[in-house]
């Protein structure tokens, strides 16, 4: 059995879209988004308000992503991965909606450092500008 530490994250992101299908199919607006830790795709889900209100009651859309609107979104989304850069920890998000019949995307990438990690790294001796100790320290 895979492990997702062995799938590419291009291959986990592919995973999700095709876990999420089925709620797409529902949406015409929304955001998908991944949480990312050590490249490896751990919470996912969709941020929407499926319900409209209209005079008292709620409807539920209904006409969402068609297979060719979700296909286009998947591929923007791993093109999207060619700009993430050298870092392993943060969350991508993606911004949908269905203007004049396309699918429109916008992509945030976010990435998330830990101070703890640093000072591992660069221990408090092996600072190379020791003078912003003096300032902070």
């Amino acid at each position: 059995m895979l492990k997702s530490e062995q799938l590419s994250l291009a291959r986990q992101l592919d995973l999700v879209f095709k876990e999420l299908q089925e709620e797409l199919s529902g949406l015409s607006s929304g955001t998908v988004f991944v949480q990312i830790r050590n490249n490896v795709i751990g919470k996912f889900g969709i941020r929407h308000n499926p319900l409209t209100g209209r005079s008292g009651a709620f409807s539920v859309e209904s006409e969402g992503l068609s297979a060719i609107q979700q296909s286009s979104f998947r591929l923007m989304a791993l093109e999207s991965l060619r700009y993430k850069k050298r870092w392993t920890h943060g969350e991508i998000s993606y911004e949908f909606a269905i203007i004049q019949g396309m699918i429109v995307v916008d992509a945030t990438l976010e990435s998330n450092y830990n101070m703890a990690n640093l000072m591992i790294r660069y221990p408090r001796g092996a600072q190379a500008d020791v003078g912003s100790d003096q300032l902070y320290g």
